[in-house]
C-alpha cells in the first residue's frame, strides 16, 4: 500500500489552486468536472502518482465554505529552510501563522501557514528537502 492523495474540500477552486501553485510552488496536475453531481476536482502536487502523493482539491458547486471540525490536523511539507520558506510564502501573499522555530519539547524547526480555506500546513525543516 501507498498514500495516493489527500482530499480537501475548498470554497473557491481557483483561489485554492492559486495558493497551492503560486504560494507553495506545487503544480496543477489535472482537473475534472462532474456536472451531473455538481463538483470539480483539481489535483496539485510536487509530482504525480505513483512517485508522489497528490492533493485533491474538491469544489462542490455552490458551497463557499466548510466547518473544518476538530479532527483535522495539518498537511506537512519538508523545506530546506523554514524561515526562508515563511518569507517566500509571506511575499507571495500567504498567511504565516507560526514563525519558524523549534517544536515544543524538541529541536526540529517547524513553522505553520494557513491556506485560504483555513487548512493548516506545517513546514518541517529538513536538509534534504528540495
Amino acid at each position: 500500500m501507498r498514500l495516493l492523495h489527500t482530499m480537501l474540500r475548498v470554497g473557491n477552486l481557483q483561489r485554492s489552486i492559486d495558493f497551492y501553485t503560486k504560494v507553495l510552488g506545487m503544480t496543477l496536475l489535472r482537473t475534472s468536472e462532474n456536472p451531473e453531481y455538481k463538483y470539480t476536482l483539481a489535483f496539485v502536487g510536487y509530482g504525480s502518482n505513483p512517485e508522489h502523493a497528490e492533493l485533491e482539491l474538491t469544489y462542490n458547486w455552490g458551497v463557499d465554505h466548510y466547518e473544518l471540525g476538530t479532527a483535522y490536523g495539518h498537511i506537512a511539507l519538508a523545506v530546506p529552510d523554514a524561515a526562508a520558506a515563511c518569507d517566500k510564502i509571506r511575499q507571495a501573499g500567504g498567511n504565516v501563522t507560526r514563525e519558524a522555530g523549534p517544536v515544543k519539547g524538541g529541536s526540529t524547526v517547524i513553522a505553520f501557514v494557513t491556506d485560504p480555506d483555513g487548512y493548516k500546513i506545517e513546514l518541517i525543516e529538513r536538509s534534504q528537502a528540495a
